[in-house]
This record gives C-alpha cells, sequence and structure tokens, in this order.
C-alpha cells in the first residue's frame, strides 16, 4: 500500500508539472497583455518599457523558469491588472465559488440518489420511466440554457429570486440548481444501475427469504454495498463543481473564481489565469489520488501490487 502511494503521489507530481507546462504556453498564445494596459498614444518605447516592467521582454525559458522559482517560493505572481497578488485574488473569490459548489452538490445528493434507488427499487413502474427521463433531461440540457431559463420564469415572470449577484439564499438558489443539475442526473443514473446489480445478488435474496424488511434490504445492505462507484463520482464531481463554474458564474454575475479566469482571460491576464487553473488541477488531481486511497480501505477486496 505504501508503495503505491508514493508511486500515485509521484505521478500526481509529474502530472502538475505538464499542467504547468501547458498552461504557461497557452496564456502566452492569447496574445500581448502590453497591448490592452497601453494608452491608444502609447509609442513603441512605451510599449517596450511596459513589457520590460512585466518581465515579459525575456526569452519564454527564462520566464518560465521565473515562474517556476516563484511556484517553490509560494509566489504565485502579481496580476497584470489589478497589480495585487493572484493567491490574495484567488483566496476572495473562492469561498464565493466553494458556497456555490456545496449547495449545487447538496442539490444533487438530496435529489439524485433517492431518485437513482426508487428507480431500482420500481424497476420497469412509472417510477423508473420517470427517472430515466429525469437523468436524460438533466444531461441533455445545456447549463447556460437552463440558468436563462430558471432567470426568465422564476426571477422575471414570477419574482420569486433575484436575476443575479450574491447576498442572500435567494441569490443562491437558482445557480446552485443550474450548477448541479446535470450532475443530479449523473448521480441519478449511477446510483439506478450500481442498485440494480446489487439488488440482484444472492446475499439479498437471502435476506428478503429470512424476513429482513424491505426498508433494511433496500438502505442498509443494498445501498452500502453500491455506495463505491456513488462515492467515487461524487468526489470528482464535487472538485469539477468547484473548477466547472464558469458558465454558471457568467450567467448569474456569481463573483466566483469562474468570473475571475473569465475576466483574467479577456485582459491576458497571465499571472491570475496560471495560479486558478494550477490550483483547480491540484484540486482534481488530489481528489483522484484520495479516492483511490480510500477505496483500498473501504474494500478489503481491492489490493493494489
Amino acid at each position: 500500500m505504501k508503495r503505491y502511494i508514493f508511486k500515485r503521489i509521484g505521478q500526481s507530481i509529474i502530472c502538475l508539472l505538464g499542467v504547468t507546462i501547458i498552461v504557461f504556453s497557452l496564456t502566452r498564445i492569447t496574445g500581448d497583455p502590453t497591448l490592452l494596459l497601453a494608452p491608444p498614444e502609447a509609442t513603441k518605447e512605451d510599449i517596450a518599457l511596459i513589457k520590460r516592467t512585466l518581465g515579459l521582454d525575456r526569452p519564454i525559458h527564462i520566464q518560465y523558469w521565473t515562474f517556476m522559482k516563484g511556484l517553490a517560493t509560494g509566489d504565485f505572481g502579481r496580476s497584470i491588472r489589478w497589480d495585487i497578488s493572484t493567491i490574495k485574488l484567488f483566496g476572495d473569490r473562492f469561498p464565493n465559488t466553494l458556497l456555490l459548489a456545496v449547495a449545487a452538490m447538496s442539490f444533487a445528493v438530496i435529489l439524485g440518489i433517492p431518485v437513482g434507488i426508487l428507480s431500482a427499487v420500481y424497476v420497469g413502474k412509472w417510477f423508473d420511466n420517470f427517472g430515466k427521463v429525469f437523468a436524460l433531461l438533466g444531461q441533455a440540457i445545456p447549463v447556460f440554457w437552463l440558468g436563462i431559463m430558471l432567470i426568465m420564469i422564476f426571477a422575471v415572470y414570477l419574482g420569486f429570486f433575484p436575476t443575479s449577484g450574491i447576498g442572500s439564499w435567494q441569490h443562491l438558489v437558482m445557480p446552485a440548481i443550474t450548477l448541479g443539475w446535470y450532475f443530479t442526473a449523473a448521480l441519478t443514473r449511477l446510483t439506478r444501475s450500481t442498485m440494480l446489480d446489487v439488488l440482484d445478488a444472492d446475499y439479498i435474496k437471502m435476506a428478503r427469504i429470512v424476513g429482513v424488511s424491505h426498508f433494511a434490504v433496500v438502505c442498509k445492505h443494498a445501498f452500502k454495498n453500491a455506495v463505491l462507484p456513488i462515492l467515487t463520482l461524487g468526489t470528482v464531481n464535487f472538485i469539477i463543481l468547484l473548477n466547472g463554474t464558469v458558465i454558471t458564474e457568467a450567467v448569474f454575475n456569481w463573483p466566483g473564481v469562474g468570473r475571475l479566469v473569465v475576466d483574467a482571460i479577456f485582459t491576458r491576464d497571465y499571472p491570475v489565469v496560471q495560479t486558478c487553473v494550477l490550483i483547480a488541477s491540484s484540486l482534481f488531481i488530489f481528489a483522484n489520488l484520495f479516492v483511490d486511497i480510500l477505496y483500498a480501505y473501504l474494500d478489503p477486496r481491492i489490493r493494489y501490487q
């Protein structure tokens, strides 16, 4: 087990190194930020001075080496647009994104898992058909379209919720539903399929024969043994929710990390984009590492050589 953990940690570090190279290269392809910072009447000498001040006049490999040395000391750089630490910018926006992701994940778990369980228990009946249609629509509807429809119906026509921004719990409802809808459908489908496999097992049939109650068979025996794939999907989905809020935050003008990345891309703010993408990649990589290690402890049949 220790050897496997160290091996996976090494693979994670290699992945992060690859991410730094890709992100650093792609941000430079988007264009020169000095053209946006310089006023229209700026001369070539003014533009050259701005580049020299930002360190963009140096060769690309020197810029990358400087970037990596900063990462080694915990310095992710300063924003070109706002002239403050990128970590501070990220830290100011991350709580809003975390709140939105937690609300969306809660919505997905509270709705998706029960619907999946009931669809498996009443397979072939009307509720199962409802669950399959629900899951299909959830994965087919585009996020931006769902957000716009929610705004039109519940904010513009009915006036139940505000259209955008952050503040009270009313501001959170529609963005959370929009962000969590796809993963609600994914949890529903996975819960249904895993529960169907478990409910057909011999030990479940034996539990029914010896007189175990229907509720105990479904919730205590069946769901307990079907929870591993659901746990994997839920953990990975939560990280995806944290990293995939760009469209939702743009639609609802939610001041989170996704909105920050969009603004940074439009202004070619290299350090902000690099910081946000690196932190998001780290969360995703180490979430997968956590799930792999957790598997071995939850299921003693799993062994890593």
